[in-house]
């Protein structure tokens, strides 16, 4: 897999990281850098060292090699287990986090309607979504499907949340357009906070999901994290509006 004489050129540290490679090559293309760096218990630079000594211009293209490799061989697999959600509980267990969902319901609490959009399954999502706010108390609705004409009454005074994985779906990245035109607030739920959907948000969250798409086409990436984000917003939400109304939420 790797270069015997570029592997000689590795200080103890990066050995770590070498050794680690080679027995979980399989699981490292679905860790991120920081991830990888744990589990190793080496800094991230040194990962970043390693990945260039080994002739690679960082951990994108590092990891993009070990998938290359895998394919090649048969290898490949999809990740199964805890692990991948335990990653992501790990990464978001944070008062940065925390203070993200908060923003996200404060702007929330304000508008009269909230509209879910997204297409495919990111669409059920948004299904769920409006479902979820109503429950709580929260006037929602939702669009999946990108082609809808929407007027522009349906904007005045509201928040648009917008699901995509990618943050690259072309019919969705015009559809937030219309929002954005008609000064509708725009909130994203995406894996890339560099994608055009994130960039051109009021407001994004982010989180970090392994991209899995079956015969380059159907995508089977875990929507764990936006059940949750939605959840977690949801009842930032619930808490605001049963304070406002001198009601509490029970716990049956």
């Amino acid at each position: 897999m790797f270069n015997n004489q570029l592997v000689s050129t590795l200080n103890t540290f990066e050995f770590k990281v070498y050794n680690y490679v080679i027995k979980n090559h399989q699981t490292v293309i679905y860790m991120t850098v920081r991830e990888l760096a744990e589990a190793c218990d080496v800094s991230t630079a040194t990962i970043l060292r390693f990945c260039k000594k080994m002739n690679c211009s960082g951990y994108a293209e590092f990891k993009a090699y070990l998938k290359m490799n895998a394919e090649k061989r048969g290898e490949i697999s999809l990740p199964h287990g805890a692990n991948e959600f335990l990653s992501f509980f790990k990464s978001i267990n944070n008062d940065e986090f925390d203070a993200l969902i908060a923003s996200a319901a404060e702007q929330i609490a304000g508008a009269e309607r909230v509209i879910f959009v997204g297409a495919g399954s990111s669409g059920t999502l948004g299904r769920y979504g409006a479902r979820f706010f109503s429950n709580i108390g929260k006037f929602s609705n939702h669009i999946d499907d990108p082609y809808y004409p929407v007027n522009t009454d349906m904007y005045k005074q509201a928040v648009a949340i917008v699901l995509s994985v990618s943050g690259e779906t072309t019919e969705i990245i015009k559809l937030a357009k219309q929002f954005l035109f008609h000064h509708c607030k725009l909130i994203t739920i995406t894996s890339n906070n560099k994608s055009t959907l994130a960039q051109m948000a009021d407001f994004n969250i982010s989180y970090h999901a392994a991209r899995l798409v079956v015969d380059n086409e159907y995508d089977i990436t875990t929507q764990v994290p936006v059940i949750y984000i939605i959840e977690s917003i949801g009842r930032q939400l619930a808490n605001k509006i049963s304070a406002e109304v001198s009601q509490g939420v029970s716990f049956m």
